[in-house]
């Protein structure tokens, strides 16, 4: 008998248990494996595989690792902060002030700058935010400033605004989503009971946008905080975050049970970040029900 002639629940089992073994054979067992990694120990080249708790009490009690990980969620909390605030007009033109036809063209201009390399943009905000770059060059020419300025590289400040143009798009992308489920009756009907155009988007827009701001948000702030490329190559040496200190465990100082460590606490850390985020959304929800 084949597969077709079977139940539902083999048909459903067979269907689902190729993407099943995917995620458990790239998910499940790496992150097995990084556990398992946190209680050894590094010795030389081989690792000591004797049960210990030693990386965890290294993390609590020596203050780099703890300014690290406040720094790493400094860092992705403003990152979020400035890519939210700068998406949602964005988000809100092409969905509000955009012929419907045309926005599916907004939408494929708005995603071409990340088409290339996540690395060459890197670089590119090297070359604008340097010494002799682009802003530099512009404001000592215009007499705005007497000499380069620079405060805006090799610092948190060049971390924080080449991340927020980086993950840019996936926060314009799910509050446009949540803008165009809005019914647009409701901001009739909100004018016609003598809303003005600010106080309708304050009182309707707005709240009924909340959803695509909450996904924008988690979908930004996750992968920021351990994003370890931007702050090695734009924010010098006071610009590293954790994920930094993580890569230099694993790839200079070979102290995989070290790194591994530290990686789940900065995602129990993420982890609580998001469950306190959501908790908060969800009585916020159950306040406007």
């Amino acid at each position: 008998m084949g597969i077709l002639d079977a139940s539902p629940r083999v048909r459903a089992a067979a269907l689902t248990a190729p993407p099943f073994l995917y995620t458990l054979l790239l998910l499940a067992f790496p992150l097995g494996a990084v556990i398992l990694i946190s209680f050894m120990t590094q010795q030389g080249v081989a690792l000591d595989t004797t049960f210990t708790t030693a990386n965890y009490q290294r993390i609590a009690t020596e203050p780099i690792f703890g300014a690290l990980i406040g720094r790493s969620l400094l860092v992705a909390s403003l990152v979020t902060l400035v890519t939210v605030v700068l998406a949602y007009p964005v988000a809100y033109y092409v969905s509000f002030h955009v012929r419907p036809e045309r926005k599916a063209l907004w939408l494929f201009i708005i995603t071409i700058p990340f088409w290339t390399s996540y690395l060459i943009r890197v670089f590119l905000w090297r070359i604008i935010l340097g010494f002799n770059g682009v802003v530099n060059t512009a404001l000592v020419s215009l007499g705005i400033v007497d000499e380069p300025l620079t405060f805006i590289l090799y610092n948190l400040n060049s971390v924080i605004i080449t991340l927020a143009h980086a993950y840019a798009v996936f926060a314009i992308l799910p509050i446009y989503v949540a803008l165009e489920k809005i019914d647009r009756s409701l901001l009739e009907a909100a004018q016609d009971l003598g809303e003005n155009r600010l106080t309708t988007f304050l009182r309707v827009t707005l709240p009924l946008s909340i959803p695509g701001v909450v996904g924008a948000l988690l979908i930004v702030f996750i992968p920021v905080i351990g994003d370890y490329v931007t702050p090695e190559l734009m924010g010098g040496p006071g610009g590293r975050v954790a994920a930094n200190m993580i890569q230099i465990q694993f790839l200079q100082l070979n102290n995989w049970p070290l790194g591994a460590a530290l990686a789940l606490v900065v995602m129990m850390v993420v982890g609580l970040v998001a469950a306190l985020f959501g908790l908060v959304f969800f009585r916020w929800l159950r306040r406007r029900a």
